[in-house]
């Protein structure tokens, strides 16, 4: 066997074992080994912590989301902060606190998400600390469903469900699937242990397990929680705490998802002990985190390696995998009417999935506040 022909297959095993083999292992561990939450509403003083940024467009209705809350009004504290905001935000946030004194404003330069959180945790009185941003409405239940999962002692951050309204898009829809996906395994982490991270719309910690962010994170919702975790605490998914949020356009997704990535790779060299034996979740974090890192790179392997194959196996693939790439390119000439539709939609997904894991590489090359650039307002708060 030739080092290329070798090469392929691991690659083809990676692909598949990432895929595919993980999430039925994942599924069968789940269904054997599951440790239980246990759930009890006690009321704690909670500080809601929103950082904004040229937010005028859903200020308002977040903090009406906010205030809506079927919480105790006066164990609440909802801290906002602007971070460098241009316009009317600041002035809307003024108008709600002086109506209801638990809304206060902090106000920062234009410094990014991670500096907005400090300020915001340099101001928090609440035992919990409810993290959330701007664009995302709250359901009425969904503080109190996160702080029941406090009164399990072993649980030190709950992450809450983001559910994505439906799209009669099939582009758009296809990047809720992959947030299903993703919320699926999340789903099995949880009931296994811990997931590796939090959803940053909709997610609560002990005030007592946070930390200063440095000052370029791009993931603070795996940051803060990992703190909590690698302190011996679970880390769990509550599917009761609910927060709503819009489908998105693949245009829309991509540098989110650069982000996203970009700061896992941030997270390791900020957590190096996430691949040491201290991590007790090590195998999900390599099969889940680390291999979605290592997919392109896999499959650029299987496609420069393809030719080396025996025949008929070398054409073989390689007609499989322009057939593949063909159908994702030309997703965007056929019609939203058309049934191939259903299949190109999340093959284009897919693969510009794998070029933002691509591109998240450049975060060993450029400074970290340039993966914040490009983002759309529409997309996220800050």
């Amino acid at each position: 066997m030739t080092l290329a022909v070798a090469l392929f297959l691991l690659s083809a095993a990676l692909v598949c074992y990432v895929v595919f083999g993980y999430p039925l292992l994942l599924a069968l561990l789940a269904r054997r080994r599951q440790r239980a939450v246990r759930k009890q509403f006690e009321p704690r003083t909670v500080t809601v912590l929103l950082p904004v940024r040229d937010s005028e467009a859903w200020v308002a209705a977040k903090l009406e989301s906010i205030l809506a809350l079927d919480y105790p009004p006066a164990l609440l504290q909802v801290v906002v902060v602007s971070d460098g905001s241009e316009d009317r935000t600041e002035d809307i946030i003024r108008e709600y606190a002086c109506r209801d004194s638990r809304i206060q404003l902090e106000r920062i330069p234009a410094s990014g998400k991670a500096a907005a959180l400090n300020a915001g945790l340099a101001q928090a009185r609440g035992e919990i600390v409810f993290f959330t941003d701007v664009r995302q409405p709250l359901e009425r239940a969904c503080l109190r469903n996160l702080v029941a999962c406090f009164a399990d002692p072993a649980v030190g951050a709950v992450s809450g469900e983001l559910v994505i309204l439906d799209s009669e898009s099939r582009e758009r829809a296809s990047v809720s699937l992959y947030w299903r996906y993703e919320k699926w395994i999340r789903k099995q982490l949880s009931a296994i242990d811990s997931v590796p991270g939090a959803t940053g719309a909709v997610y609560a910690m002990r005030r007592s397990l946070t930390t200063s962010l440095p000052p370029d994170t791009l993931c603070d919702d795996m940051y803060l929680p990992l703190a909590a975790f690698l302190r011996g605490y679970r880390v769990i998914l509550e599917e009761a705490a609910v927060a709503y949020d819009y489908p998105v356009s693949l245009e829309v997704e991509f540098p989110r998802k650069v982000r996203t990535l970009a700061g896992v790779y941030q997270i390791i060299r900020y957590w190096p002990a996430l691949l040491g034996p201290r991590n007790r979740m090590g195998w999900h974090f390599w099969s889940h985190k680390l291999g979605r890192l290592l997919l392109p790179f896999a499959l650029l392997a299987i496609a420069v390696t393809s030719p080396a194959l025996p025949a008929p196996y070398g054409a073989l693939a390689a007609a499989v995998q322009a057939v593949f790439y063909a159908l994702a390119a030309a997703d965007g000439l056929v019609p939203e009417s058309w049934t191939l539709k259903a299949v190109t939609a999340p093959l284009r997904t897919f693969v510009v999935l794998m070029l933002a894991a691509l591109c998240a590489v450049g975060v060993f090359f450029l400074p970290a506040r340039w993966f914040w650039k490009g983002r759309r307002p529409e997309s996220e708060a800050v």
